[in-house]
């Protein structure tokens, strides 16, 4: 601490200054008084140092009293004539004038060295606020910094994860579609043997048949598995009560989970349709419920709630390929073991399965991650160990009317069949294809015409007097089945058109949905899904036209 900051506080209160002043000037008066001749001729000497203490003691006003207060003392009592006021001229007013000039400078000074002191402390005051402010600026630019910088490293990492499945989709989905026309042979043809059969034959052939088809069975659901990863799956979306779904499912997933899990289900009021591809919905369903169960060998509870909800623009901002907007949320919970951070992070991916061998084949979550994102929603798992783990998916909310699906009863035993005046036009390019193709529908009593391309096709159209379906291949060489589809409208336009393909990317297929009003049978197929299919559009029921 400095004297000026010690003396700060006798100068705002001021009063004890000017009492200083008082009491320095008359005791600088005495003290002159008892010296006596040995400072004549500089009456005002002595008076000096007590004005410049009590200046920078008490201040401005009282060194001003100081000054004034001496100088009257000083020719009062030290100056001739003694004991008035009057001044001789020149010499008493000189000194008198000088005297107070000097006071005056004294005093003048003295306050401005206190104004620029307390001008240099609001000055460090205000650097010191300002830094401060500084430092919180910078605190919280940098908080700020940091987390652009984590939720960056957050989008980039979900941007790279999203290109590995894109790159394993492209690859997956490659596979599969290659392997559809192979497995439609083999299906088609397994299952025509079976039909054949005269039940002469030695058993262990239809067993080896029946092992032979459930072995294609499962080669169709793996292909089916993995274009659902590579979001290339053909969907079908129409507007989906979700709660009206899950609670029709509730027996399938008691049958299929066990007995000894519990099996809640928690459906909102109010709740919103869904656009998505209820088959598909359902399956994605049942993966969850039973990855669920087998999360949780010694028993458990199930949960699966329905809600509406919103992901906003912040939401999207740290999840990438989300799009801000309304949607539909069903969320499987279990009480299992969960599911370390590094097992969440790998669990989309195709074929990464925490199982035993062969207790799994690591396409589940994979399959209900592809169907999710093709349908335009969003997939998030939350996993704890010892805590379980919950599933949500968003699908997008349906904003038109709720259509209703024309899915004809796939439970009932006995196959539809045809009649030898329905007249039905193949067009396959690939030549066992539709050789298995013409002798099923014949199986089934259709009357076929075949074609082997597009051209062909349309000569058949040309010659043929009745025709009451077209059944065509998409990707041909040359013209396509929807090109064809076309031409068959623009001349024969009572005639409906049943497409099918193992490949999505094509012509009726776009993003992986279907086009409005097209009837579709994806490859491969077997004989009864044939016969549904085919006896539906010949009928009338459902959309059939492209």
């Amino acid at each position: 601490m400095n004297l000026v900051t010690a003396t700060q506080s006798i100068r705002e209160k001021r009063w004890p200054g000017y009492l200083l002043a008082i009491l320095l000037v008359v005791f600088a008066l005495w003290l002159r008084l008892r010296i006596g001749e040995t400072l004549d001729g500089y009456p005002f000497l002595i008076f000096l140092p007590a004005v410049v203490i009590v200046a920078f003691v008490g201040g401005f006003g009282p060194g001003m009293l100081a000054a004034i207060l001496s100088g009257l003392l000083a020719k009062y009592y030290l100056i001739e004539p003694f004991g008035s006021l009057m001044l001789i001229w020149p010499s008493g007013w000189i000194a008198m004038g000088f005297y107070a000039f000097t006071t005056v400078i004294i005093v003048v000074l003295t306050h401005g060295m206190f104004v620029a002191h307390a001008a240099q402390i609001r000055t460090e005051a205000e650097l010191h606020a300002l830094n401060l402010q500084l430092e919180d600026r910078v605190a919280e630019r940098t908080a700020a910094l940091q987390a652009e910088v984590t939720e960056r490293a957050q989008v980039e990492a979900q941007l790279r994860q999203m290109q590995k499945m894109e790159s394993i989709g492209q690859l997956t989905g490659g596979i599969a579609h290659d392997f559809n026309n192979m497995l439609a042979i083999v299906i088609g043809s397994l299952d025509m043997a079976k039909r054949r059969l005269v039940g002469s034959e030695h058993p262990k052939i239809l067993q080896s048949i029946d092992n032979a088809s459930q072995g294609a069975q499962r080669a169709a659901t793996l292909t089916a598995r993995l274009l659902a990863f590579s979001r290339q799956q053909p969907l079908a979306p129409q507007a989906v009560q979700a709660n009206q779904l899950v609670g029709g499912m509730s027996e399938l997933l008691r049958r299929t989970i066990g007995e000894h899990i519990r099996v809640e289900t928690i459906l909102a009021g109010g709740l919103w349709h869904a656009f998505a591809d209820p088959s598909q919905l359902e399956s994605a369903i049942l993966n969850l419920a039973v990855n669920a169960r087998d999360a949780m060998p010694d028993g458990g509870k199930l949960t699966i709630e329905t809600a509406n909800t919103e992901l906003d623009d912040r939401y999207a901002r740290s999840h990438a390929e989300v799009e801000p907007g309304q949607y539909v949320m069903i969320c499987v919970s279990d009480s299992g073991t969960g599911m370390p951070p590094e097992v969440i992070e790998r669990a989309f991916d195709p074929f990464y399965t925490t199982k035993g061998v062969g207790k799994g084949t690591g396409l589940g979550l994979s399959q209900v991650f592809g169907y999710v994102k093709q349908s335009g929603g969003h997939v998030k798992i939350y996993s704890e160990i010892g805590q379980g783990t919950t599933v949500k998916i968003y699908l997008p909310r349906h904003l038109g009317a709720a259509g209703s699906s024309t899915e004809p009863d796939k439970m009932r035993e006995e196959l539809p069949t045809g009649g030898a005046e329905e007249i039905i036009l193949v067009v396959e390019d690939e030549d066992q294809v539709r050789h298995m193709t013409v002798d099923a529908l014949r199986e089934l009593g259709y009357t076929i015409v075949q074609a082997s391309d597009a051209n062909q096709a349309l000569e058949q159209l040309a010659v043929q007097p009745r025709l009451d379906l077209v059944f065509t291949d998409i990707v041909m060489p040359g013209m396509s089945g929807r090109e064809l589809a076309d031409k068959v409208r623009a001349q024969r336009p009572e005639i409906p058109v049943l497409f099918t393909t193992g490949y999505t990317r094509n012509a009726v297929v776009h993003n992986g949905m279907l086009d409005a009003g097209v009837a579709f049978l994806p490859k491969p197929f077997t004989i009864a899904q044939l016969a549904w299919k085919v006896r539906e559009v010949l009928d009338g029921g459902g959309a059939n036209r492209p």
